[in-house]
């Protein structure tokens, strides 16, 4: 605004008696003009929402608002006719005064939001941060300066807010992935030095899935808060916790060899062994660590976090609540884990994948009562795989359910093909656990059925024990729909897990199928072996003993009562070629 018009009566505002306007000088306390402009500009003056100071080249304030009283805590008549410096931090005084003179030398515009954050001293000697935005002009060739203060605090929470946001997780309180990638880089950039290792523990609960998807996600958010506690008690401020994502934990720990490394896992995993409870429940988790070492491991933070990563995995593979420090021959492990899971992609797509048939013979009629489809794979490439080679890297790289859905398809095609020959066989096809928890599992069924025009009673799926009691309410709910099919159930490898017997009595499966290690003579394992058909009998369950190679075994099972075998001592599995010779030739 042009100085010359705030008076509304003349052509220059009057004068005060240090020769300033009178709308300045004392807070505007003298009329601007008896005008209604000059109301106005008191009432603007005082109604800024910003602060206002007016200070001349000595640096002395001449004016300031209302604003700028409940910023500082000082009354306007407190501050007109003091230095600017009592408002600010003794310790800047000095550097302010100097600040002041250059600005007068050479005066220029500052706005809101281009300069650092100041702290302006109140009356009771506490500290805000503020921004500043300085303008200038001369009055009858008198310099001065126009200051308008911002308070920032609540600018200054906002921010600080949002950095934490966007550097940690929101549920837990600890640094996330981003964060946490950055706090490795500069660590591992620090352990450049020699004799300074770092270690990086990567942690996996161990039955976190099964809590979700038992309980809500509203308890597993509960064992995830619980875990981040349980890690803040174990390591304080001795390391860098992150949640990567998940059930996925870090913990990066400078300055810590392999000795002690292990001591800092043994201790993680003792806090994690404590159920935690929610409401009248108590939910056990367990953990699985793997450790990787920088510089000894390696230097780069990606590939040191890949290398936790297989630790980890192989610490899973050998139970719960281990922990596994990286080794070489895990990187020439997870390389051909990821050729075979490349080569089963491409062997799905082209039928690279095969289906062999392992016959189940009556004890007593010694007829075939029906097959097992077992998975054989050859590659082009990589020649014969094994299952117990391929099945694992199915599982852990999600093709298992590809893999499952193509032998379902497979078995139901070779049903129709036997029916159409007149020589129908009850096909028996396994279900991983996966399968088990897919929600379009008995869809899925249902439509390979009708695909190849297959009558349910010629189709069996079994299940394993362990599967079946990973969550036995689930299983009871999918197997039930499965059975609302028609499709014959089986529970395979029976005995060699930890079932709940109230649960099994509930399960709809028509067979119990005995794991070979049950086929001992003699003994123990002989009473163990009639036990376990005694029990199938008693839940009205038909028995199929597994691994039956010695015409004794066979006869010991005959004697037990024991429904039918399976094993070489009838046939090692076979092409469905071979199967229909082997059978015409019985």
């Amino acid at each position: 605004m042009n100085i010359k018009a705030a008076s509304s009566n003349s052509d220059s505002a009057p004068l005060s008696p240090k020769g300033m306007p009178s709308f300045i000088g004392g807070g505007l306390r003298t009329a601007v003009g008896s005008g209604l402009w000059g109301e106005w500009v008191r009432e603007a003056w005082n109604a800024a929402p910003d602060g206002i100071l007016l200070v001349d080249s000595t640096g002395t304030i001449i004016s300031s608002n209302a604003a700028m009283s409940l910023i500082s805590g000082f009354a306007q008549a407190e501050l007109e006719g003091h230095l600017v410096e009592r408002l600010l931090p003794e310790s800047m005084h000095a550097s302010h005064k100097g600040d002041v003179q250059r600005f007068f030398q050479q005066p220029r515009r500052h706005s809101m939001g281009m300069g650092r954050t100041l702290w302006l001293q109140r009356k009771d000697g506490t500290q805000v941060p503020v921004d500043i935005a300085l303008g200038n002009f001369d009055r009858d060739g008198a310099p001065l300066v126009v200051a308008f203060v911002r308070d920032v605090t609540e600018m200054r929470r906002m921010e600080e807010r949002m950095q934490y946001q966007a550097t940690h997780d929101i549920l837990t309180g600890l640094h996330n992935r981003w964060s946490f990638t950055q706090r490795l880089h500069e660590s591992l950039q620090q352990t450049q030095v020699p004799g300074e290792p770092m270690a990086l523990l990567l942690l996996d609960l161990d039955n976190f899935k099964s809590i979700n998807d038992g309980y809500g996600h509203a308890a597993g958010d509960h064992v995830l808060q619980e875990v981040a506690k349980r890690l803040k008690s174990v390591i304080r401020n001795q390391g860098v916790l992150s949640r990567l994502g998940g059930d996925e934990f870090t913990v990066l720990v400078p300055d810590t060899d392999m000795e002690q490394a292990q001591s800092w896992a043994e201790q993680i995993l003792f806090a994690m062994s404590t159920p935690c409870r929610w409401g009248h429940v108590l939910l056990d988790f367990g953990a699985s660590i793997g450790v990787a070492i920088s510089p000894i491991d390696s230097r780069d933070p990606s590939t040191l976090l890949r290398y936790a990563d297989m630790a980890m995995y192989r610490a899973k593979e050998r139970g719960r609540g281990n922990f596994v420090f990286y080794e070489d021959s895990m990187g020439h492990e997870m390389a051909e884990k990821v050729l075979l899971s490349e080569r089963l992609r491409l062997a799905l797509g082209y039928e690279g994948i095969k289906l062999y048939y392992q016959p189940q013979i009556d004890i007593r009629t010694d007829q075939v009562c029906g097959v097992e489809a077992l998975v054989r794979w050859t590659d082009p490439l990589l020649g014969e795989i094994t299952p117990d080679r391929f099945i694992p890297v199915a599982e852990s790289s999600g093709l298992i359910i590809g893999l499952g859905n193509y032998v379902l398809d497979a078995a139901c095609k070779q049903i129709s093909l036997w029916l159409q020959q007149g020589q129908p066989v009850r096909i028996a096809v396994n279900l991983s656990a996966q399968q088990l928890r897919q929600s379009n599992l008995v869809q899925l069924v249902r439509d390979a059925l009708e695909r190849y025009q297959v009558p349910a009673q010629w189709l069996e799926l079994e299940v394993t024990e362990s599967q079946a009691m990973q969550d036995p309410d689930h299983a009871c709910r999918m197997l039930a729909e499965l059975a609302g099919l028609g499709v014959s159930l089986a529970l395979d490898d029976f005995g060699n897990g930890h079932s709940s017997l109230a649960y099994l009595q509930h399960l709809p499966v028509q067979r119990l199928k005995l794991g070979k290690d049950f086929m001992r003579t003699g003994g123990l394992g002989s009473r163990l072996l009639g036990a376990m058909i005694q029990f199938g009998h008693a839940l009205n369950l038909q028995v199929v003993a597994e691994g039956v190679e010695t015409e004794v075994q066979r006869s010991q099972l005959e004697a037990m009562g024991c429904e039918c075998y399976q094993g070489w001592l009838a046939s090692k599995a076979m092409t469905a070629l071979e199967f229909e010779t082997w059978r015409n030739q019985r």
